[in-house]
């Protein structure tokens, strides 16, 4: 189906992306999504291993805003897990250290941190698989051409309002081609060349039921230059039948190795697990590999709000995600979807 003009299309099924969708749906706004993975939800993102969700991009969420807080809270048929991570082991520096501060309050789903960006898809159109590869601004709707990585199926668009909700890196990617095009969008793409994100290789070592459990929820690493953190993520299940520990590495580690075969480096951040954790960590059942490469926004670059630049013939371009709002992170990019939709409703 190809988009009529009227309709908003929003690239990039994030929190950002789906928030955004959802409050200009909720105003009548015609409004679809499109993805270029196999599900929703961005760093949210829950497999299954043996049947067993696991979480291997976000190992919780918190916030402090009451709204975001009762979003969180009122995700239906999941068992919400208020102040998960409650034992916390190391001194290492989380990658938002203000998750542990009094005002912040921290929830996990039994069901999978999945089930929330899912319940935020579930009423709105959204086209997975779906990437896109190029923008032509004319004199009215902007056409923006997708394609299906799965079937190489070219599709043109054309909307009279594009949101795109996606890493620096990429925004660049769709954005430099039209350098001139207007002073607006040049100061924009002058802001994302000051901006990084920061990649994140990910280990899921799997052991069976008779392996120890862990003392810890989540474990911030001290004296490691590997490992950021480790989540006992079976710690949030419901009677495992696994036990199943999480490892994200460093950026800088990650970033020298990021390109490189997964088993080129998973042997190493299983080795510093076994450090951490213990010999027997060293005897997993099964071990899965994840290479965020864009997986955390440079903290201390972020802006204040989206951005929303006219285009000639009246088109309109928004950007938002967590880059667009103060702090970082999911709440951050929860906020800067709903900012959005409520300055696209404004006119």
């Amino acid at each position: 189906m190809t988009a009529g003009s009227d309709e908003v299309l929003i690239v990039g099924a994030g929190i950002a992306g789906l928030r955004c969708a959802r409050a200009l749906a909720a105003a009548g706004t015609p409004v679809r999504v499109l993805e270029k993975s196999r599900g929703v939800g961005g760093r949210c993102a829950t497999r299954r291993v043996d049947g067993q969700p696991v979480d291997h991009g976000v190992a919780f969420l918190h916030g402090a805003s009451p709204e975001f807080l009762r979003e969180l809270r009122e995700v239906p048929d999941v068992a919400a897990l208020d102040g998960w991570p409650r034992r916390v082991h190391g001194r290492g520096r989380p990658c938002q250290p203000e998750a542990f501060d009094p005002w912040q309050r921290r929830i996990a789903y039994a069901e999978g941190l999945t089930a929330w960006p899912k319940h935020l898809a579930a009423t709105l159109g959204v086209e997975l698989e779906t990437r896109v590869r190029g923008l032509e601004p004319r004199n009215g709707p902007i056409r923006i051409d997708t394609v299906s990585p799965r079937t190489a199926d070219a599709r043109p668009r054309r909307a009279r309002t594009l949101v795109l909700t996606l890493p620096a890196e990429q925004l660049r990617e769709l954005l430099d081609p039209l350098a001139g095009l207007t002073p607006d969008l040049d100061a924009a793409r002058g802001l994302l060349r000051m901006v990084a994100t920061e990649p994140c290789l990910t280990l899921i070592a799997v052991y069976g039921p008779e392996a120890p459990v862990p003392p810890w929820d989540i474990a911030y690493p001290e004296d490691s230059n590997v490992l950021r953190l480790v989540s006992h993520d079976s710690a949030k299940r419901r009677d495992p039948a696994l036990r199943v520990l999480v490892a994200q590495a460093h950026a800088a580690w990650s970033r020298r190795r990021v390109d490189a075969e997964a088993r080129s480096w998973s042997d190493e951040l299983l080795g510093e697990l076994q450090r951490i954790a213990g010999a027997w960590v060293g005897r997993p059942r099964a071990v899965q590999t994840h290479r965020w490469r864009y997986g955390r926004l440079d903290r201390g670059s972020e802006l204040t709000r989206p951005l929303l630049i006219g285009l000639p013939g009246g088109a309109r371009l928004g950007l938002a995600g967590e880059l667009f709002a103060p702090g970082g992170g999911v709440e951050a990019a929860w906020r800067s979807g709903i900012a959005l939709a409520d300055r696209l409703a404004a006119g």
